[in-house]
């Protein structure tokens, strides 16, 4: 949708024109998968896949939400209205956003909204942080708050954390206002301190393929909430901040003082990740993308067989695209479904694309929806 559509379908909505337009992407990490909340590394890009949003200040604190993609109905909740589990749906991402945003004291308002987004809801590239993000960033500029992509970034987190009840770590909102086109997101999610790494994987002739399987997850239902709590359980056990305190030399003793497998499991992944996302950042800075490959399938089979985060869907996508020719794939996201990237040479990429979907055919599967995955621009005013 262009610019000019998305105002106009804002003026059918709510009458008059919004005050500007802006855009917040989706995101595929390349490695470093439940990381972020043991205050390791990531290394994410942002996708052209977008949540637009057109927004208009309002004069009282009335919320007027409304999505292309949803029903037609138009979500409406006043700011004191606003309290965790008090707005339903997709609309709860919106809203908290500005309940994050004014707990924080920013003088935020009401606002009429129109989203459009084609980020692909469930499949593990955050489309939930884009709309988050797209609606942070545009109170950010029309009430003059003058907070950094950083902040923003935060604040989007809180409202997935505290109003929606995700207890995600901050890569999914740092890497949509914070990655750079053409750039590769390194985050130390402890420090915040950011790098921007080259990663030009056209140059090489490379391409990196997001296979969606059409399995949808919801993070809201337990599982990564789990997941967490054993993260953090492991480190108490271990006397550490968090497990990104434990390097990969300290890793058998650790494991050894461990009282179940689980909490082993859960520690053995996270450490080896970091070390993986470690690995990468060399990789690109060497101008070695290739060597990436190796990195992603170590990545899933930890992901896989420790994290116990796949799927048989998921887990197919990386055995038949490796099978097919790929350097190298693995599940991105949170988990239970959602996409896979795989990285691959350009002249392998319709077979490889072709070997999953026939891979899934005879599996009895939805066929996946495959596209090529390019660094993009983070979240920014359009219009």
């Amino acid at each position: 949708m262009t610019d000019n559509q998305l105002t106009d379908a804002f003026t059918a909505v709510h009458g008059g024109a919004p005050d500007g337009v802006w855009a917040a992407p989706g995101r595929v990490n390349l490695i470093g998968e439940h990381t972020d909340y043991n205050d390791g590394f990531v290394l994410p890009i942002a996708l052209p896949h977008a949540a637009r949003a057109a927004v208009r200040r309002r004069a009282d604190d009335v919320l007027r939400l409304h999505s292309a993609q949803a029903d037609g109905a138009v979500v409406e909740v006043t700011a004191d209205q606003l309290r965790p589990g008090a707005v339903p749906g997709w609309a709860r991402y919106v809203a908290g956003v500005v309940w994050a945003l004014r707990d924080a004291g920013h003088p935020v308002g009401g606002v009429d909204v129109h989203l459009d987004s084609d980020v692909p809801t469930g499949a593990g590239l955050s489309s939930s942080a884009a709309l988050e993000c797209v609606v942070a960033v545009a109170c950010n500029d029309l009430w003059d708050l003058g907070l950094g992509p950083v902040e923003v970034g935060l604040l989007a987190q809180r409202a997935e954390n505290d109003f929606v009840g995700v207890p995600c770590g901050a890569m999914d909102q740092l890497a949509s206002t914070c990655c750079e086109a053409g750039r590769a997101l390194f985050l130390d999610t402890r420090t915040l301190t950011i790098r921007q790494l080259p990663v030009d994987l056209a140059a090489a002739g490379l391409r990196l393929l997001v296979i969606d399987t059409q399995v949808k997850h919801d993070l809201a239902d337990g599982a990564y909430a789990e997941r967490r709590s054993g993260c953090e359980k492991a480190a108490e056990l271990l006397g550490l901040p968090a497990l990104r305190d434990l390097d990969l030399a300290g890793l058998p003793a650790a494991l050894d003082t461990l009282p179940d497998e689980g909490l082993r499991s859960l520690t053995r992944h996270v450490v080896t990740e970091n070390a993986r996302v470690e690995a990468a950042v060399e990789a690109l800075l060497a101008g070695e993308p290739a060597a990436l490959g190796p990195i992603l399938t170590a990545g899933h089979a930890s992901l896989r067989d420790d994290f116990l985060v796949s799927c048989a869907e998921t887990d197919l996508v990386v055995a038949a695209a490796n099978a097919a020719g790929a350097l190298g794939a693995r599940m991105t996201g949170g988990g239970f479904g959602g996409s896979v990237i795989a990285l691959v040479a350009d002249e392998d990429a319709e077979r490889v694309a072709g070997a999953v979907s026939a891979a899934f055919a005879e599996a009895g599967y939805t066929a996946p929806r495959v596209f090529t995955a390019l660094a993009a621009q983070g979240a920014r005013r359009l219009a």
